[in-house]
């Protein structure tokens, strides 16, 4: 059966997308198309004779898909509907209805739509790319994979807020979570690279990218996460201001006449590291540490206190951990980062080799001393592989 799937994560001005051989593990081609909508767009393919890039007005989604399909014909692998086992689509929220991957038919497409309220940046934008892709790709299986799948193991004591309950469940209002291909492909991959069965483990996942999040998973399954209704709780990210008293809003609101989409503004785009220092990339924070910018030694002080409380508060709701694992881009690529977050922690038999920790790891590489109790490593994500995974095991269910 043909193994083949296009990866595609539609943006509300974007459309990324890989094309994957899930039986080799190999990217044939990816690209992104930027600035949908806007005035002029750009376009960038990479495929077997490099990289094309194109500057034009892309109108909406459907012109998006146009686009790409015209690159996979002039530039190459060439794609037909034969070839494709499914066109795989990255969902951000999935509700309490989604356990796992689904088919899409108009139900379901209806459904991801309906769950916008609790991703407003997110789901409408992949149903956006869903009408476009479904039309390009026609009589190819489309399978949704969800980032919130993974969490929907979590307890009811891990995912219920202490408000009224009623109201609650009138607005779906639970910890969601996010980030779930990333945890799952993570915890399940390291275990491998361990030559241990992730159902005998205890795994604390460090995903630190622009956007960041921690899971504490047991026996492979996700049993807490940072990340609540939305992506906006839980460790300091890029923009967002993680966890915060919500009566910091009350005060705003009345002290400083700030309305519900000022707020909004304010906790999502314009807060944590970015409020913090000035700066959303963490090399420049460095850089401004190493330049005697207190506002940015405080911010980074601050990135690493959020991520040393989760571990603890993770390690105590585990009971013992096996491995700590960090992965995506601030992950993977920053050992300041690195030894500074788990820094302190040594009595919970938690140490990081500073010669392992050296530099950008593109390897899974272990960066804990060979007699520490918990295993620490560096694994790099891969949520395109996992999303094509889930899809041809679906379809080949059917």
């Amino acid at each position: 059966m043909n193994s083949l799937v296009l990866v595609i994560n539609s943006g509300s001005s974007s459309i990324k997308y890989q094309l994957l051989d899930v039986a080799t593990q190999e990217v044939l081609a990816n690209g992104i198309v930027e600035r949908i909508g806007l005035e002029m767009g750009r376009v960038k393919h990479t495929g077997p004779n490099g990289d094309t890039v194109l500057e034009q007005p892309v109108a909406d989604h459907e012109a998006g898909m146009k686009l790409v399909l015209g690159l996979f014909a002039a530039h190459g692998p060439q794609i037909d509907e034969t070839a494709l086992a499914a066109v795989g689509h990255r969902i951000v929220q999935g509700g309490s209805i989604f356990k796992g991957p689904a088919l899409i038919d108009d139900a379901v497409l209806q459904q991801i739509s309906d769950l916008s309220p609790l991703a407003p940046l997110h789901n409408p934008a992949h149903v956006a790319g869903i009408v476009a892709a479904r039309h390009a790709f026609p009589t190819v299986p489309h399978v949704a994979v969800f980032d919130t799948s993974f969490h929907q193991t979590l307890p009811p004591a891990a995912y219920t807020y202490a408000i009224d309950r009623e109201l609650a469940a009138t607005y779906s209002i639970r910890r969601y979570g996010a980030h779930g291909t990333s945890h799952m492909f993570v915890s399940r991959a390291a275990a491998e690279f361990l030559g241990k069965d992730v159902a005998d483990l205890n795994i604390i996942v460090l995903h630190l990218g622009n956007g960041a999040s921690a899971t504490a998973v047991r026996g492979g399954l996700s049993v807490e996460t940072s990340m609540g209704l939305t992506p906006l709780e839980g460790l300091v990210m890029g923009t967002r201001s993680g966890d915060i008293d919500p009566a910091v809003l009350f005060h705003l609101s009345r002290q400083a006449n700030m309305s519900i989409d000022d707020l909004d503004d304010l906790l999502n785009r314009r807060s944590g590291m970015l409020g913090l220092s000035g700066y959303t990339d963490m090399r420049d924070v460095h850089d401004a540490v190493a330049a005697g910018d207190e506002s940015a030694r405080t911010a980074l002080e601050v990135y690493f206190h959020r991520i040393k409380g989760y571990v603890g508060n993770y390690y105590a709701q585990l009971g013992h951990v096996d491995a700590i694992v960090f992965t995506a881009g601030i992950g993977e690529n920053d050992d300041i980062v690195r030894i500074g977050s788990l820094s302190g922690l040594e009595r919970l038999g938690i140490t990081v080799d500073p010669d392992r920790n050296r530099g950008r790891i593109k390897v899974p590489t272990i960066i804990s001393p060979d007699d520490s109790e918990v295993t620490v490593l560096v694994y790099p994500t891969n949520e395109e592989l996992e999303i094509a995974r889930q899809s041809v095991e679906l379809v080949r269910s059917r």
